[in-house]
Order: C-alpha cells, then structure tokens, then sequence
C-alpha cells in the first residue's frame, strides 16, 4: 500500500484469486479504480499473465522543483511517493519475474513495469499489453476511436464512459461527483503506442498499436515499459494544470538548447490547403523564390520570426500522399533557390522554418536524414515540421526487424508502432546534433518526451485548423474547447490558428468569430505559433494583427481561470520575458457570460489592458461571426470581469503593468 504526499490517494498492490497482479486506488476514501489486472500476453510462451505471487516491495518518495527552458510554465514541482512492487511466477506458469514502480503525486498516478534481468527471459515478444483500469463511479468521456483510417484526426465523442469503444490517450472523463480523470502514457521510447480498450462496463484495458513483425514490441531484457498515467482533478483545472507526464520523463538529454526561440511564424501553406497554390511544380506552385522573398517581407515588418515553406523540393508531382519514395529532402524545385531565400532571410531578421514531407516512406527519410539536417543547419534554418502523411498502417518501413527476408525489403507499419516510434527518437536525435527543433505532423502521440529532448518543440496529432478548408464548420465551434481538455494535455500542439478572414477554400466558413481567433493563441499552447492565414489577409485585420504580434509564445505561468471540458476555456499566462500578463481562450456554440477573476495579478500594481471580444450579435452562423470589439480599461489585483462570448466565439487581453 501507498499514498500520495498529501494521502488523498491510497494504492493497494496485492494478487487476486487467481493469482494475477492487480492494483486499485480510492482518492478522499472512496474507490476510483476498482482491482484492475497487470500483464503481457506473449508469442512464445506461458502469458504474464497468471501464477503471480508478490514477494516484495519498496518505497521511496521526492520532491524537487526543476526549470524548462521553455513551456505553459517555467518551473515545475515533481513531489511525489514511490512503491516498487516485485512479483515472481510459479514454475508451471513460466517461472519469470516482473516489477511494477507506481508513483503517486496530490494530482495522478502514473506506473510502469520493469523486466529485470533473469535466467527464464532474455528476450521478450510481446503480442499484447493487459494493463486495466478498472473505473468506479459513473461519468462521461470525451474521446476519439483509435487505430482508425485517419488516425488521430476526428471530431471527438461525447459519450458515458460504458459508451466508449477502442480509443485514443489521452481519454478524458468528467465523474459524477465532478472529479475529473485523464488516462495517456509517459516517457513512450521503443515501444509501441498503447490504446485503451473498454471490455466491459466501465473496465479499460490497455492494447499496443500492431507491427508487421508479428509482436507488437520485441525488446531484450531488462527493460522498463512506458509509464500508464491517470490525470486526477477536483475540477477542469486539475488535470489542466498538471505536469504529470512531464515528471514521469527523464531529465534534458539534450543540453544548452538556448538556439531553439519559441516564436510565431507564418507560412506558405493555406495557399495550398485552400487549393490557390500547390505542392506539385507547375505554374501554381506555391514554394517560389518569388512568393518566398514577398513573405519574408511581411514577416519582418510585422515581427514574425518565421516563414515555413512547403513544397520547396523534390518529390511532389503526382500522388504523394502514402508514397513518399520520390521525396528529395536536399534539392529544391527549379524555381525555388534555398541559398538565396535563406540568405534573403538572414538580412531581414527571418528564419526558415524547413519541411520535410516524407509521404508516410521512412525507409527513404532515413537514408537522407543526416544529410537534409546538415543542409538545414548550414543554411541557417533551426527548426523543420515534418510530416507522414498515410492512412494508418501503410508507413513504409526499411525491414530491419528481426524477420529480414532480403536485403532493401519495406514493410508496412502503423504510424505509433514500436518501429515508428523508433525512427521519430531517431529524427529528434539526428535534429538536436544538428541544432534543430522538430514539429512532427502525423505523428506519434506526445508522452512527455519534450523534457528529455527539448527541441521536440510541438507535433499534431489531431484535427488541425487545415480541415477548416475543406469544409464548412468541418471542425464545430465546441472543437477547440475540447482539444485544450484532450490532446492538449499530452503537449503542446501546432494547430496552426490566425486564420484572420474566416474562410477556408471557394469561401467557406469557419466555425469561429474573429475574436476567437485570437483566443486560440491562449487556449492552445506552442512555443511555435503560426499566424495561418494569406498575409494579404492578415494585413486587412492591422488591430488583430498586433495582438498576434505581441502575444508570447513562451509562459512562466499558466492558469485555467474558468473552464468546462468541451465547452469554454479561460486562461491567464504571464510571459517569460517580461511582467505582462494575457487572459483568453475560446468558446463553444452556446453563447455564455463568465465573470472573471483577476486575483492572478501583483499586488499593488495597475495594468492596462487592451481588450478583444465579440462584438455586438457576433456568432459563428452568420457573416456576424467578423463583428469584434475592442476596450481599454485599467484592473487591479482582485478585480472581475464579465466576459460576454459569443456562440463560437472567444476572448483576447492584453494587460501590460504600469509602475
């Protein structure tokens, strides 16, 4: 038995009558996680599985403060308890010995299995992982399907928990009793991505993403898996503002990576998503010496730090997506000259934000990685978004498993397979020697790996603003308040906001005033924000337009000051660099007025805030949705405000502090 620093939560690690190794939790005395199983099955042998006997055990506890070098917030507190279980197998079961460490802080339980060195298991193939959570009082669960065509990128469900089916981490709950509870993974390395299954009632057991090679994860012994993490909060902001994944990772691998700057960015991108440019050469290509040296322009006078451009190389003609094997990743497209962009750049205090689209063909990005990250560092480019873009199960892997049939052969793999997993920690790896950030789109679920490589800067991982373009309301106005409760709390997301017109392709509507716009650069974190939209659009909004300009993109604190999961959500940050605060964050379709409290503020200290709301009328059905309003006002520490959000809308503050 364990609890967590401040009691609240209480474990029981014990075997049931059939002797499997289970654990359950009760938080405030009360049962949350009723005996759930622990286990593998395995293709070569008896399962872990059963004939368990708990031989000992160990505990230890911390608590130390350590600094991210940059994040939602600068410092975080890792306080927590440890318990170290050991179990060993009866002879007639296999005879193996498996270790289970939970850690409990105030606000989560996170555990992990640990296979130690012996003389019954060498190497390990794991078919199946049968980790359970067994959940106790009613509620209901926001979640997307897992191991779907298009992975990760749904529209979230709102269902009673026993309505959900095979999902995706993180999956959200709000309990009953109002307790909040988020499940994901942390510290996920050369493993397979874990989904969560519900086998009956509200019981949940864990299943790894398959691999071509038969197992689901091969590894020798001893090794530990990833960390199985519960978020619990008495309220929204309880599994908001929670570092749980982040102290369950290894301290920075990395280093000094003072050469990565958070920043905002805009891109030759919406072009293309809309269908006014293209990726393919021809004459609407959109990645042109030309177009490039026109966006660096306004990217240095309206104090954008970055362009990213797609479509700069080799590889795009023809059906691309899902057949990646023409990529070049070192030579630009005729009419694109990368040393003189990124010499033009550099003049103008502007950096490139590289592209690597591989088309879901590993196999030919590994061959060109070294050298395209090289090509990128020596012409100054210090970050690149790369991208896999591939239904689930058709990466193409090089055949380096332990099932080779010959020499250059491919295999199809899913995108958070144990392979795949594998190659992105080699891309982050391969960037940081060649100092650059990495924002991976298509990717592999963020665990919290940010930490130990910090220049994994942002990934996707979820419906974008991109489907925006495509549709109308394609993302509904309760989408973004959902993602802030959901993926958003596995790590920050490029979700690509700003688009200041309104308009996705043949001009249609975005789910979203103008104002809500604005609010997404508080609701949704990245240390890289893009301002999406055509510049041309962006210079027709000049109010709005300096909002995004001055908006931090680097936090020492970040607050959740009013929110419900898939409805609004308000917060308060305080940039790193300087003693100014914002306040904001989006809302659903059901318009509301939230009375704010400013007890975040200094003491003693007067702010001038500027203002971006709604307008009068303003709701996303309508040609309203560009009805904005502005207000200047002074507040104080203790000071409300009623903020009035429109259906589909959001809110924008700026409060600089005067002496």
């Amino acid at each position: 038995m364990a609890t967590s620093p401040d009691g609240s939560l209480v474990l029981t690690v014990t075997t049931d009558q059939d002797a499997r190794a289970v654990w359950s939790l009760t938080r405030k005395g009360k049962p949350l996680i009723a005996p759930s199983g622990l286990g593998f099955i395995v293709t070569d042998g008896f399962n872990l599985v059963r004939g368990w006997a708990l031989v000992g055990a160990e505990t230890a506890s911390a608590d130390q403060t350590w600094e991210q070098p940059w994040g939602e917030r600068r410092f975080v507190r890792d306080h927590h308890n440890e318990l170290l279980v050991r179990f060993r197998q009866n002879a007639q079961q296999g005879g193996r010995l498996m270790n289970v460490r939970f850690r409990l802080f105030d606000n989560g339980i996170g555990f992990r299995y640990e296979l130690p060195e012996q003389p019954a298991l060498k190497t390990i193939h794991i078919a199946d992982e049968l980790s359970e959570f067994a959940i106790v009082p009613k509620g209901t669960a926001w979640w997307v399907t897992g191991l779907e065509w298009n992975r990760e990128e749904q529209v979230y469900q709102r269902t009673p928990i026993d309505g959900v089916a095979t999902t995706q981490t993180p999956l959200t709950m709000k309990l009953e009793d109002g307790t909040h509870l988020a499940f994901h993974e942390a510290a996920l390395v050369d493993y397979a991505a874990m989904y969560l299954k519900r086998i009956e009632g509200q019981v949940f057991r864990s299943t790894l993403a398959p691999s071509s090679q038969g197992p689901r994860v091969t590894r020798d012994l001893p090794f530990a898996t990833p960390w199985r993490t519960v978020r619990i909060g008495g309220d929204a902001a309880g599994i908001v503002e929670n570092d749980l994944e982040l102290n369950l990772n290894e301290p920075n691998k990395v280093g000094d990576v003072s050469w990565f700057k958070p920043m905002k960015y805009i891109g030759i991108w919406w072009g293309m998503i809309r269908g006014d440019w293209t990726w393919a050469e021809g004459p609407q290509h959109g990645a042109t010496t030309e177009r490039a040296k026109t966006y660096i322009d306004f990217a240095a006078k309206n104090g954008f730090g970055g362009l990213l451009i797609e479509g700069w190389n080799k590889g795009w003609n023809g059906d691309w997506a899902g057949h990646g094997a023409d990529f070049s990743f070192t030579e630009p497209t005729a009419d694109f000259d990368l040393k003189a962009v990124t010499d033009y750049a550099r003049k103008k205090g502007v950096v490139l934000i590289g592209h690597h689209e591989t088309g879901g063909d590993i196999a030919n990005y590994e061959k060109q990685l070294e050298a395209a990250m090289a090509l990128y560092q020596e012409r100054g480019v210090p970050a690149v978004k790369t991208g896999y873009v591939a239904w689930i199960g058709g990466i193409t892997a090089p055949n380096d498993g332990p099932n080779v049939r010959q020499p250059g052969a491919t295999t199809m793999e899913y995108h958070e397979g144990q392979r795949m997993v594998q190659h992105h920690l080699k891309v982050v790896e391969t960037a940081a020697r060649h100092h650059l950030a990495v924002n991976p789109h298509e990717p592999v679920k963020d665990t919290g790996l940010r930490r130990t490589w910090p220049n994994w800067v942002a990934r996707e991982g979820a419906r974008g603003m991109e489907y925006n373009a495509w549709g109308q309301f394609s993302n509904g106005p309760e989408h973004e308040p959902t993602l802030v409760y959901t993926r958003l709390l596995s790590g920050p997301m490029d979700f690509t906001p700003g688009i200041l017109s309104l308009e996705g392709h043949d001009h249609v509507a975005l789910a979203s005033t103008l104002a809500k716009q604005l609010g997404l650069y508080l609701a949704i974190y990245s240390p890289i924000q893009m301002a999406a939209d055509l510049i041309e659009n962006l210079a027709a909004h000049p109010r709005e337009l300096a909002f995004i300009r001055q908006v931090p993109a680097d936090w020492a604190e970040s607050h959740l000051i009013a929110g419900e999961v898939g409805e609004y959500a308000i917060f308060a940050r305080k940039d790193r660099n300087s003693a100014e605060w914002y306040v904001g964050g989006v809302n659903d379709a059901t318009g509301r007025t939230l009375d704010l409290a400013f007890d975040f503020l200094e003491p003693g200290k007067t702010y001038t805030a500027t203002i971006y709301k709604d307008g009068e009328g303003a709701t996303y059905l309508t040609e309203a949705r560009h009805r904005i309003a502005y207000e200047t006002r002074t507040f104080r520490k203790g000071d409300r405000y009623s903020a009035v959000l429109a259906p589909g809308g959001g809110l924008a503050i700026r409060l600089a502090p005067g002496r």
